[in-house]
């Protein structure tokens, strides 16, 4: 039998591995306590948070729990998350989601046409950082696989939809500027 410790420790595991709100019966699923029990902990975990002013949180939202970051030291995340992001994906990368995110859904092959290069390991870590996804196999011989954009491509540039994304027209402008 776990003592309440070792089930708070537990419940935090999950909170921070799940990375979006995980509801009771979720986690009673998991744990395979009951509900209240279950509530009783994180009302015991998210007052011990609180309490300590630590830079991450437990809150209730969308019907569930999540660990997010304290509001008391948002301007450091900020600043964290503006640090060039874009640094971190290489040239090839860029030019690979680029193409993927104006011509989805498109296979390996039609990127490595445009690219005139292999693109086998860009595609990987894409899909590793979770910036394009599978999006299901094109009829045509081999069945090669369709990728396309994610929700993480639009958080990772800020934007609310593909529309959002800048036309030839807009990219033209700004280079004559």
């Amino acid at each position: 039998m776990m003592e309440d410790r070792e089930k708070r420790s537990v419940l935090e595991a999950l909170l921070f591995l799940s990375g979006e709100p995980i509801t009771l019966s979720t986690i009673g699923n998991v744990i395979e306590l009951p509900e209240a029990e279950i509530k009783r902990l994180m009302d015991e975990l998210m007052a011990e948070y609180k309490e300590r002013n630590a830079g991450l949180l437990i809150v209730e939202i969308a019907n569930g729990y999540q660990m997010v970051t304290n509001p008391e030291y948002a301007q450091w995340v900020r600043k964290l998350k503006s640090t060039n992001v874009l640094m971190r994906l290489s040239f090839p990368a860029l030019e690979t989601l680029a193409i993927v995110a104006y011509k989805q859904p498109i296979i390996k092959a039609e990127i490595e046409e445009l690219r005139g290069v292999n693109s086998e390991g860009v595609i990987k870590t894409l899909l590793d950082r979770r910036l394009i996804k599978i999006m299901g196999r094109k009829e045509a011989p081999g069945k090669p696989l369709l990728y396309g954009t994610t929700r993480e491509f639009l958080q990772y540039f800020g934007l609310k939809d593909l529309t959002e994304l800048p036309t030839l027209k807009d990219l033209i402008r700004e280079e004559a500027a």
